[in-house]
């Protein structure tokens, strides 16, 4: 067996997961059991938010050491399910390294679901919370122009490579200046606050919070405490976009919002 390609192997199916949104013990376990594959005295990985480092070593051999800094997370359940299933077949010899190799790249470039999807889904979140918060037909067609603002702005500011602040920041001030400007001239009478919030939901941070509140149970308190705030940046960055966005069509219109 290339022990080289087993922990680039292991270390490969750890970044994806890690990217992909998925719990660090979780992640260290997954690559724990590819590494014991080799059949070595020491396999060891060690899992942060932001990076990987892995080591296999044996008197045997010369010890193989690879760190991988993984600087973006986002949230992909299905590339979690995956490498999961790869790992497992692999661990059961049912792949050899290669393959699992092979099938794992496939899963970093493979997207599931188009640009147009998301943006229609993007759309449908804020219309059925909008909906789901009381909405009439008419605050629900408000959130669906809202919520093609939003998708619009996401896909802009993927194209200019903004930061994570920024984008959550740009995205909630659109909302809240689209939402106002709705209802004053393009559907009066629909109420912005239940659109702003139905808007906002694809941007709120509940599963990076939820995994930092696993990772933090499992004993991972370094990775735990990096995810909590980077749930509370996000949330920061959409209070203050939305909160900006109100402010400045209050000033243009003269003080008044409703």
């Amino acid at each position: 067996m290339n022990d080289k390609l087993l922990v680039e192997t292991a270390v490969l199916a750890g970044e994806i997961m890690l990217v992909s949104g998925a719990e660090i013990f979780r992640v260290e376990n997954t690559i724990d059991h590819i590494l014991r594959k080799a059949g070595r005295e020491t396999a060891e990985a060690i899992v942060f938010s932001t990076g990987i480092f892995a080591s296999l070593n044996d008197p045997s051999i010369e010890a193989i050491t690879v760190a991988r800094r993984v600087p973006g997370r986002s949230t992909n359940l299905n590339r979690v399910f995956l490498v999961n299933d790869v790992s497992r077949r692999l661990c059961e010899d049912l792949l050899t390294v290669e393959e699992a190799y092979g099938k794992l790249k496939e899963i970093r470039n493979t997207m599931q679901y188009s640009g147009l999807l998301k943006d229609v889904g993007i759309v449908g979140v804020a219309v059925f919370f909008t909906l789901l918060l009381g909405g009439s037909g008419r605050d629900c067609l408000g959130a669906a122009v809202t919520g093609a603002v939003l998708a619009g702005t996401m896909e802009l500011s993927v194209r200019f490579r903004l930061n994570d602040f920024c984008i959550n920041g740009v995205c909630a001030f659109l909302i809240a200046v689209t939402a106002l400007f709705v209802e004053r001239w393009l559907l009066p009478g629909v109420k912005s606050d239940i659109i702003i919030i139905g808007a906002i939901m694809p941007l709120v941070p509940g599963v990076i919070f939820t995994t930092a509140i696993r990772d933090t149970l499992n004993g991972d308190y370094a990775s735990g405490t990096a995810r909590m705030v980077e749930a509370i940046v996000v949330a920061l960055a959409v209070a203050a976009g939305v909160g900006a966005g109100m402010g400045l069509f209050q000033w243009l219109t003269g003080g008044v919002l409703w």
